[in-house]
């Protein structure tokens, strides 16, 4: 056998470093730097009770539709991914598709996760299932999911959490004070839900019940929700989300979103455009309502969900059936932003696209409202789901430094709810210092590996911690 020294070991300390000066940057600068998680969907009832899990696959498949979907492109059966099968019966078919997934960031992501937390290196296929099963079961009780966030140097998390959540175990989480910040988002998606009449009005009867009051008005249930605000902001939160289509930006009047609130109560038919009419204005008093607060308000746009409504009806939502859409964004962002901005109460605002296709859409829409007043107010946000691979990240950063200034970006977040998912931030880390370690050994970049050093580390942690406001 003729052994090829020029042949980099997979995942070894310089993976995906091809350059000295990359090396340089990422092990002298980035890599220490701690992590704000400033968005993902991580279950805070289990960082409340410091969860320990009983083998890797409750751990590490759970919940967890990318490897769902490609376990089922690879032809295993649903009882292995969501089904009756025994935890390592489905461990076992995820272990025999990862050979297949070369190519695919699961498989950069599987191995990065088995490496850290675990120290296990050993790639994994059918044939290796159950010695590395086996090696990170052995150390889950030690590994708690408030250890497994110290261990992974993380100093803030944002959850993601409806206006109607109780929030008990963010604070339960504040009473332990174990070094990191757990915080709430307030995600009011379903709040302005007009599209599915009986499920808005339950979630109406529901507001109701928790701000204990009779909603019969358009301004009872503007109160309601603006008291929940209030009091995530007592609770720490600073961030708000939305996960739309597109931005709405229907013109309307306010008297005729009452009348329009009331069709609604009373499953009276509105046309399509009244729908819009509504989402637009309840969309605009969560902007106004952030910028009063200085919070900082994020839209997730461009995914089209549910797709496979055979597997909706048997699964439900968020369980792998969702793919990129091709709405049309610049128009309507630039009315909303707009809109909000002719009257100064435009917030901090980060957008995340999930076609790659608008990229540049979004690169330049932040620069129309970045006023001066800040450094980065309007954010072009992280690579998304489906784009927040190697090809996804290197694409949004060349886009953001190109058409804005990449050095003011408040970088990487996990946008996960597995507690296994923080070598995501290294795999940014190591991408981003490539890029700048590429720039300078082409001569595209001064040598100056001390200012770049320095703006490395804004991006991974520093520009995120002064932008937020933690």
């Amino acid at each position: 056998m003729i052994v090829d020294n020029t042949i980099k070991s997979f995942l070894d300390e310089d993976f995906l470093l091809q350059t000295e000066t990359a090396r340089r940057l990422y092990h002298e600068y980035a890599r220490a730097m701690p992590i704000i998680d400033y968005h993902c969907h991580l279950p805070p009832d289990q960082i409340a009770a410091d969860r320990r899990f009983e083998n890797l696959t409750q751990i590490w498949l759970y919940g967890d539709h990318y490897k769902w979907r490609a376990m089922r492109t690879n032809g295993i059966p649903e009882r292995y991914c969501t089904g009756d099968a025994s935890d390592y019966e489905k461990f076992e078919k995820w272990a025999e598709t990862v050979p297949y997934t070369m190519r695919n960031p699961l498989y950069h992501w599987t191995h990065m996760e088995l490496k850290n937390p675990f120290g296990v290196e050993t790639v994994l296929n059918k044939n290796t299932a159950r010695e590395v099963y086996d090696a990170c079961t052995e150390q889950l009780p030690g590994l708690s999911t408030r250890t497994l966030l110290k261990h992974f140097n993380v100093r803030v998390v944002c959850t993601t959490d409806d206006p109607l959540d109780s929030l008990e175990h963010h604070r339960t989480i504040a009473d332990a004070d174990f070094g990191v910040r757990v915080l709430p988002t307030f995600r009011p998606d379903k709040a302005m839900a007009a599209d599915d009449v009986a499920t808005f009005q339950a979630y109406v009867s529901r507001t109701a019940e928790v701000c204990n009051r009779e909603i019969r008005t358009l301004d009872d249930y503007l109160e309601c929700l603006k008291q929940r605000h209030d009091y995530f902001a007592s609770m720490g939160c600073r961030l708000s989300d939305h996960g739309l289509e597109t931005v709405y930006a229907q013109p309307y009047t306010e008297s005729v979103v009452r009348i329009i609130f009331q069709k609604l109560l009373f499953d009276v038919p509105m046309s399509k455009t009244e729908k819009l009419q509504f989402k637009s204005f309840m969309l605009d008093r969560f902007a106004e309502w952030d910028w009063e607060k200085g919070w900082t308000q994020q839209f997730h746009l461009g995914a089209l969900r549910n797709n496979n409504q055979r597997m909706l009806r048997t699964l439900g939502p968020d369980t792998g059936w969702d793919s990129i859409g091709d709405f049309r964004q610049a128009r309507p962002l630039a009315r909303f932003l707009g809109r909000l901005d002719d009257r100064n109460q435009l917030a901090k605002t980060i957008l995340y696209n999930l076609n790659p296709a608008d990229n540049e859409i979004m690169a330049t829409m932040i620069g129309n409202f970045n006023d001066g007043s800040m450094p980065g107010k309007i954010q072009f946000g992280s690579g998304w789901w489906f784009l927040d691979q190697k090809d996804g990240m290197e694409r949004q950063i060349n886009a953001l430094s190109n058409m804005g200034l990449l050095s003011r970006f408040v970088g990487m977040l996990t946008d996960s709810r597995s507690f296994l998912s923080y070598p995501r931030h290294e795999y940014f880390r190591r991408i981003l210092c490539n890029l700048f370690g590429r720039d300078v050994e082409n001569g595209e970049l001064p040598n100056d590996v001390e200012w770049i050093g320095k703006l490395v580390q804004d991006i991974c942690y520093r520009n995120a911690e002064s932008y937020f406001g933690f």
